[in-house]
């Protein structure tokens, strides 16, 4: 009886293990970035300006989430190749046609990195590798 029960206990914990085997990166397709649009995406619509995109496509990016501040209240701010361009209006203005991707910064993140006027976030848009 004991070598039945230890036929079974190494039998379940065989079992048990055999899930959490290491799985190669090709088993699965990779989990899609919601914070990007890339060029390749982007190349299977035809929209003629990167606010087209944006509303088409990732919608909750050109949101504000409420008021950042009672005084001064933030604004999702854009930025073209590392240089600020303002608001999502400025988006009506940028053809598609030579974007690279367009990334969506947080703005926990975004106010790390450009300051805390930027509390509702930050498009990204590259142009350049």
């Amino acid at each position: 009886m004991t070598r039945l029960r230890r036929v079974l206990g190494w039998a379940a914990i065989l079992l048990a293990t055999s899930g959490c085997a290491a799985h190669s990166p090709h088993d699965r397709s990779p989990a899609a970035d919601r914070n990007l649009l890339t060029q390749e995406e982007l190349r299977d619509y035809q929209f003629a300006t990167v606010f087209d995109a944006i509303e088409a496509l990732r919608s909750p990016w050109l949101r504000e989430r409420g008021p950042d501040s009672f005084s001064t209240p933030g604004h999702v701010q854009v930025y073209l190749d590392d240089s600020r361009l303002g608001g999502v209006e400025a988006l009506r203005t940028l053809p598609l046609a030579n974007v690279l991707y367009i990334r969506h910064v947080n703005g926990v993140d975004a106010a790390a990195r450009w300051g805390l006027d930027h509390g509702q976030g930050v498009i990204l848009v590259s142009t350049r590798r």
